[in-house]
């Protein structure tokens, strides 16, 4: 069977009329939120979505107000065209690609200084991203916190990040307006983040946590992968072998946290790695754990070369 024609949404409106129209047919809608470089991971949570809902919308917008001024946005990969020949080819087809250009473009440019409206100006005409974080963006001044989940983890070295997570993805909840919505565990911070996040503001919306996807080396499947040399991710694959010895060491009586986070650490290092961080929290809270007492997770970041990875194990003792 052929598979559905996949509409390409770029307009807010016009997205808000597509999903109520659906929902006036008595249709569910599931989202799957990208920054697109799609891979098997991403579309794993899209064959997640489809078992829960009627329709399925995948958004692709690389999000300026996660990355701090310091970090490149320029260099997040991206190819709309491949993505969109991928999502094409899924068995059972997607429905609506939403692929905004600036989320964070409110058409006023009278709250900027004169430079800061040329600059802004500029950038929109050659199509670069604009990132809300700096000075004028846009006028853009309202954020989402998470205050306690954000903490820790990539919140302490990305103290921005999980701020212009949250507010992005209640951006494309408001924008979508989904009933089920789909991240994958490998962002694992993030997933309890915006579980929490649709809790707290009572959003009508059913948020999966879809298991994390591994390549056949047990490296985590990323976007950041391809910027990896071949010696870089021979060495990556020291984070998920030693993740799997400390899950199994746990698993056979060994549960101080201390110990295991030492193993890992240690053999990161030995690979060439440098830790960003190596803890072993409750699932729930996120709270770091001194001994495994209950269900756990061990979150790892770490660099090689010049791209951060970031993997997790579930620890059920």
């Amino acid at each position: 069977m052929a598979n559905k024609e996949l509409q390409i949404i770029t307009g807010k409106d016009e997205m808000r009329q597509w999903s109520r129209s659906a929902r006036a047919q008595g249709k569910t809608i599931g989202l799957v939120p990208t920054m697109g470089y799609l891979h098997e991971g991403h579309l794993s949570l899209i064959q997640e979505s489809k078992q829960h809902s009627d329709l399925t919308v995948v958004s692709i917008y690389v999000n300026p107000g996660q990355f701090s001024p310091s970090e490149d946005l320029s260099t997040y990969p991206s190819d709309f065209n491949g993505d969109v020949n991928k999502l094409k080819n899924i068995a059972g087809g997607v429905d609506v690609v939403f692929h905004p250009k600036n989320l964070y473009d409110y058409g006023r440019r009278d709250d900027l200084t004169d430079a800061g409206k040329k600059m802004k100006i500029d950038d929109l005409e050659e199509g670069k991203v604009v990132s809300c974080v700096e000075n004028g963006g846009m006028g853009h001044e309202t954020w989402i916190r998470v205050e306690r989940l954000e903490k820790g983890l990539c919140g302490s070295s990305r103290p921005v990040f999980f701020r212009g997570v949250a507010t992005i993805v209640t951006k494309l909840f408001n924008i979508v307006e989904p009933d089920v919505a789909v991240f994958g565990k490998k962002d694992y911070q993030q997933w309890r983040i915006i579980q929490r996040m649709v809790r707290d503001l009572d959003f009508g919306i059913k948020i999966i946590g879809a298991e994390l996807v591994r390549d056949t080396d047990g490296l985590a499947k990323s976007s950041r992968n391809v910027r990896l040399s071949p010696q870089e991710r021979e060495k990556a694959l020291s984070i998920s072998e030693s993740l799997f010895k400390a899950k199994t060491a746990a698993e056979k009586g060994r549960l101080v946290c201390r110990d295991l986070k030492d193993s890992v650490i240690r053999t990161i290092h030995e690979a060439g790695g440098k830790v960003d961080y190596a803890e072993i929290v409750d699932q729930e809270s996120l709270e770091a754990l001194e001994e495994i007492k209950s269900p756990a997770v061990f979150c790892v970041a770490a660099w090689f070369g010049n791209v951060r990875l970031v993997d997790n194990m579930e620890i059920d003792v």
